[in-house]
C-alpha cells in the first residue's frame, strides 16, 4: 500500500515537472515571437498552464526578490521537486 501511495506521488510529480517545463518553452516562444497569442487555441493553453500553476509560484514570488523580468520561481519550484522526489520521499516510503 505505501508503495502504491510513493508510486501516486512521484506520478503526480512528474506531471506538475512536464507543466513547468513547457509553460515555460511556450512563454520563451512567446517572448520571441515564434508563436502567437492571438490564436484562441495558444491563449487557451497559456491560460490554463497559468491557472495550474500561479498557486505554486505566487508564495515563492512574494518571498524572492523582484529581478524584473527574469522570473526564476519556475527553477526553484523544479529543484523543490527533485528534492523532495529523491531526498525526501524514499526515506518516508522506506525505499532507502
Amino acid at each position: 500500500m505505501a508503495y502504491a501511495l510513493y508510486q501516486i506521488i512521484v506520478i503526480l510529480l512528474d506531471v506538475l515537472w512536464w507543466i513547468i517545463i513547457i509553460q515555460a518553452i511556450m512563454s520563451w516562444l512567446i517572448a520571441f515571437n515564434v508563436i502567437n497569442t492571438s490564436s484562441d487555441v495558444v491563449r487557451t493553453i497559456i491560460m490554463a498552464l497559468d491557472r495550474m500553476t500561479a498557486p505554486i509560484y505566487n508564495p515563492i514570488r512574494r518571498v524572492m526578490p523582484d529581478l524584473g523580468a527574469l522570473d526564476l520561481s519556475p527553477m526553484v519550484v523544479l529543484l523543490a521537486i527533485l528534492i523532495i522526489r529523491q531526498a525526501i520521499l524514499p526515506p518516508i516510503f522506506g525505499l532507502v
